[in-house]
């Protein structure tokens, strides 16, 4: 995305609002392309790599931990495949759960205080995971 300038006369500020809305169109194209169980799956998996990095699993050295963006990002990735399940194939939603029980595993393992049993991320949505 271009941003115009101050500078930018009349011409130049159609022409990259034209751009932009040429842009808009072909992504809104592409996305009408894509069957819903690529766009869980997807969803699913990049909320999956940021936690991971997050738990400390990414084995990067630069990494630090940070568990409450952790909690957050398995949270969600705990609703999205709780809902979407029944939208995908029993192999992918199978994949998924265990991505997920691997990420809260971690997170529990990660913790300097380990949240209860039944109270730690995502499990309000998967149940408890020890």
């Amino acid at each position: 995305m271009t941003i115009p300038h101050q500078d930018d006369t009349p011409d130049e500020r159609h022409e990259r609002w034209q751009q932009q809305e040429e842009a808009a169109a072909a992504a809104t194209r592409d996305i009408a392309d894509v069957p819903a169980v690529e766009v869980i799956t997807t969803a699913a998996v990049h909320l999956m790599s940021a936690a991971a990095v997050k738990t400390g699993l990414a084995h990067d050295p630069d990494n630090e931990l940070d568990l409450d963006e952790a909690r957050k990002l398995i949270n969600a990735l705990a609703g999205l495949i709780t809902a979407g399940a029944p939208e995908i194939s029993d192999m992918h939603a199978r994949s998924l759960r265990d991505g997920l029980r691997s990420l809260q595993l971690a997170f529990r393992e990660a913790s300097a205080i380990p949240d209860p049993i039944g109270k730690g991320p995502g499990e309000k949505w998967t149940g408890p995971v020890n």
